[in-house]
């Protein structure tokens, strides 16, 4: 076992919505750095352009990341400094980074996560549910292994905590009823820091008629209730 001497990849959470949620530290570290790797330059340059930071932005995504990984562990080997963000919240949550993160700790590279911005938090503590024990599951699969996954959390007595896209969300809250119940608590939040923040809390069913009645947009936390 060694012990790395520098950082070389820095993972930065970025704002979920409201662009002054990002920390001071965050700020310096994105100036401070050589490069900064982003799952969308395009979303990322935004940002980047609302504090004036102005360093190299080269693209990071699910599509690229298997081809690129042993590039950028090289650059880091050879001193070269990144800053891993993704396009809301915290690189490696539902979101490329974690194959980065482990080939870099692989090559004995000092990685450092900052903390910040993520949307689980707001959303389980705005849901009213119990969260001092929960388990986030991130995103359902689409198709195969969605009802698999579903049932195997029958049992679950933690809090649940699942993101979801507003395409989905009457599947997700139907089958939900199935499993759990239709009695079953739940909070679904949406557009969470932003202007029309909304927080749904009721029972599955009484968010699926809600849902089903009224337009729904933007990115989803939806928290479900444990097992009695």
């Amino acid at each position: 076992m060694s012990t790395p001497t520098s950082i070389s990849l820095y993972l930065i959470p970025t704002p979920i919505g409201n662009l002054k949620d990002i920390t001071l530290r965050a700020l310096e570290t994105l100036q401070a750095v050589d490069v900064i790797l982003a799952e969308d330059t395009r979303t990322s340059g935004k940002l980047l352009k609302h504090y004036e930071i102005k360093r190299p932005l080269e693209s990071y995504h699910i599509h690229n990341e298997h081809k690129s990984i042993i590039r950028l562990v090289e650059r880091m080997e050879q001193g070269t400094v990144f800053a891993l963000i993704t396009d809301a919240g915290t690189p490696g949550i539902s979101d490329p980074g974690f194959l980065l993160v482990r080939e870099a700790i692989a090559a004995n590279i000092e990685i450092c996560s900052l903390p910040g911005a993520t949307a689980i938090i707001p959303g389980l503590v705005n849901s009213g549910l119990p969260n001092d024990r929960f388990v986030f599951e991130g995103f359902l699969p689409h198709k195969k292994g969605r009802k698999t996954r579903i049932e195997a959390l029958a049992e679950e007595k933690r809090t649940m905590v699942f993101y979801e896209s507003p395409y989905r969300l009457l599947k997700t809250l139907n089958q939900f009823i199935e499993v759990f119940g239709p009695e079953r608590t739940a909070c679904v939040s949406r557009e969470l820091t932003k202007l029309h923040e909304e927080n749904v809390r009721g029972s599955l069913l009484e968010l699926l008629n809600y849902y089903t009645e009224n337009t729904l947009k933007g990115e989803i936390v939806l928290t479900v209730a444990g097992k009695n």
